[in-house]
Formats: C-alpha cells, structure tokens, sequence
C-alpha cells in the first residue's frame, strides 16, 4: 500500500489499514519535511506561538508503516502501477491518493516578499514575526480562514483590514440572512472589514483596491479559497471533475483500477444531497480513510455519504456546521442572531433537516447533525423555537 499524502488523511488511512487487520508493507509520502502535523492549530495556537507544532501522536516505527518525507508526488502511472516522486518512482499494489488542497493565490504574487498563504506549518512560521511586531495587516478574503487570521492578528495587537471582492463574509459559503450578523464581529474586534471591493494589485508599501484606495499594509494574507491538490495527476488517466477533484464513487474509488482517494482531493456522490460533495473540512479528513481501509482490505465498508461537519473560531466564538444546504432549502433563525448564541437550520421542502449553523449552541449542532443523519422529517414552527431541543423537532 502507497498513500500520497502525509496529512490528516493520509495518517489516518495508514492508522485504519492497521486497524483493519492489513498486515502488509505501508509506505506513506509526504512533501514536506516535517513529521506529520494538524493543520487546524496552524490558525490559532501556532500562529500566536502558545504551540511550537500539532504533530500528530502516531508512532510510525511501532506501526510498521515506512514514513517518507519531503518527498513530492509528480505523477502517477496507473497501467505500471507506478508513483512518480522527485525522489524516483514508487511501485505499489494499490494506491490511496490524500494530496489534499492547496491555497490559492492573487495573480502575480507568488513571489512577493509581503504576501503569506496559510495553509502549512513554514507559512504559520513565517507569519508569526509579523504577529509578533504588531505589524499593520491586510487580510485578502473574508472567508473562514481569513477570519482566523483576523482573529489572531487582532489579539497579538495587529491593525488589521479585510478586503473582500463580495458584498459579505462568508459569500461562497453562506446565504446573506445567515453571514450578515457575522459582519458586525469584525467591528468588535477592531478589524476594519471592506466589502464589495476587489483587490488590485500588492504594491510597496500596501493593497490597491479596485476603486484606487490604497492600504497600507507591511504584510498581506490571501485567504480566497483552495483547489484540489491535483495537479500532478495530469495525463495519468484518473478522472477529475469540473473542480479538479479526482472523480470517486462511493467507495472512494477512483476511476482506474487500485487507487483510491480521501480528503480534499476527492468529490463523492451523496445520495442524502442528490449531487456530488467536495469537503474540504477537517471531519471529512477523518472519517473518509475508514471506508478506504475497509475497501482495501477485503471488507464490506458502507457506502461513504457523511454529514459533512465543521466548525472555526473567530472573534471570540464557536461556530459550528453540519450538513449541505440548496438555495431551495427554507432557513430557520433559532434565536436572536445578533444575541451571544444561535442557530440557523435549513429544511427542504420535503421537510428534512438539510444543515444546521450554530454560535455558541454546541448542543443544537450535536442533536442537528443526528437528525439530519436519520432523514427525520422536522416541523419548522419546532425548529424555530430555542427552548425546544432540536432532538424533540420531528414531525
């Protein structure tokens, strides 16, 4: 067994093939130099120097599973059964695939000695001077990353600005009526937040916007989203849908013989949503190797459709999601949404429970998600009232 991948995802493949009884050699590759670390510590306790790293407690050695760092994939060969890597290639009996996603960037500042992408334990290093000197911060993206960022920023004493191109954080994830209370946390937090203007270029010393605003900034952090860490599989036959993610079935099989693929680097079908899901969440990471392990070792693993869940911190809350709403999914406010704590849900017009988003109700989230597992039908006027559990909603 090959897994390309050293993340979360590629761990925990190597971890469940063990615990799933294979007894046969692992090899896990990895790009970096760095023993295999959590990325999610990389926005919060790293970034502000209360952790040095998030390496996760796995003993490899004692696992019998051949760990290969700073090793990049280059290519795959699926007919030789062959990975291609900067270090020669790799043969293998099946291949799992756990590239992840990677960060993108602003058009022509790939180089540019003043902007940082946050997505690995260097990029969390080199930002920390900048955290470190209280130094004047421009945030590029107001998603769940630059959030974080914002958000540590500000409490290591940053002046801090977000430009975000649409009119609303969270514009790509969330409906208008859930992200709008949203936006009034940055205020409270000291952050200046600009909406509906786009970036135009970095220059010496600062950000110019589209409308000519220039703002100053000694560093700039581009948090506009990720892309299926794929690249490499160009000419290998594996197909990749319109996101580049490799195309899986159910089983996390990919569409040639023994490879399959787990974490942000794969699209699933769901038939709880009717359509394919790309997640790029940290449970997705998790729970997908356990389905891939079981496949790969002879057993009859369920058919992977997870409830998708994720949560952030940022500016002194918890937010939590579960699920995947449509446009067509009705929205239920649970609370005040300008009040400390509250939850949106979204049921279909069938009357399922599709998603639930909370702040500070972890309670709701938790009974949330097991309602939407079950495919319960719920009654609205029951989920719009905050003193009924979510758990007591059904119809």
């Amino acid at each position: 067994m090959v897994i390309a991948g050293a993340g979360m995802a590629g761990v925990q493949t190597a971890v469940a093939l063990r615990e799933q009884g294979y007894a046969g050699p692992v090899t896990l590759l990895g790009a970096e130099p760095h023993p295999p670390y959590d990325r999610p510590p990389l926005s919060k306790a790293v970034l502000l120097g209360t952790a040095e790293g998030s390496t996760f407690d796995v003993d490899f050695p004692e696992l019998g599973v051949e760990l290969r760092l700073g090793v990049a994939v280059t290519g795959v060969r699926p007919a030789a059964h062959l990975v291609d890597t900067d270090a020669g290639p790799v043969p293998y009996t099946a291949l799992v695939l756990a590239t992840g996603a990677e960060p993108l960037a602003l058009p022509g500042t790939r180089d540019h000695p003043a902007v940082h992408l946050l997505r690995t334990l260097d990029d969390a290093t080199r930002l920390r001077p900048v955290l470190d000197d209280r130094r004047t911060v421009v945030v590029v993206g107001a998603g769940w990353i630059g959030a974080e960022f914002a958000t540590a920023a500000r409490q290591a004493g940053c002046h801090v600005t977000v430009v975000e191109a649409a009119g609303r954080p969270l514009a790509g994830a969330l409906p208008a009526e859930a992200a709008e209370p949203m936006a009034a946390w940055y205020a409270e937090a000291g952050v200046e937040l600009r909406t509906g203007v786009a970036v135009s270029r970095v220059e010496d010393p600062g950000v110019r916007l589209a409308d000519g605003t220039l703002l100053p900034a000694d560093a700039v952090v581009v948090g506009i989203g990720a892309r299926p860490a794929t690249g490499f599989l160009a000419g290998s036959g594996i197909a990749l849908d319109a996101h580049g993610a490799v195309l899986a079935d159910g089983l996390l099989r990919a569409s040639v013989p023994d490879v399959h693929a787990v974490g942000d680097c794969v699209s699933f079908p769901s038939a709880r949503y009717g359509r394919r899901l790309l997640v790029h969440h940290w449970d997705n990471a998790l729970q997908g190797p356990r389905t891939v392990a079981a496949s790969l070792t002879g057993e009859e693993p369920a058919v992977y459709d997870p409830v998708p869940y994720f949560w952030s911190e940022q500016f002194g809350r918890f937010v939590q999601y579960a699920g995947h709403h449509e446009a067509e999914d009705r929205l239920v406010h649970r609370g005040d949404p300008h009040g400390p704590a509250w939850s949106i849900c979204w049921v279909s017009p069938g009357g399922v429970l599709r998603a639930v988003l909370t702040v500070g109700r972890p309670r709701d989230l938790t009974q949330g998600r097991r309602l939407i597992a079950s495919g319960a039908p719920v009654s609205p006027g029951l989920v719009a009232d905050p003193a009924v559990p979510l758990k007591s909603a059904t119809a």
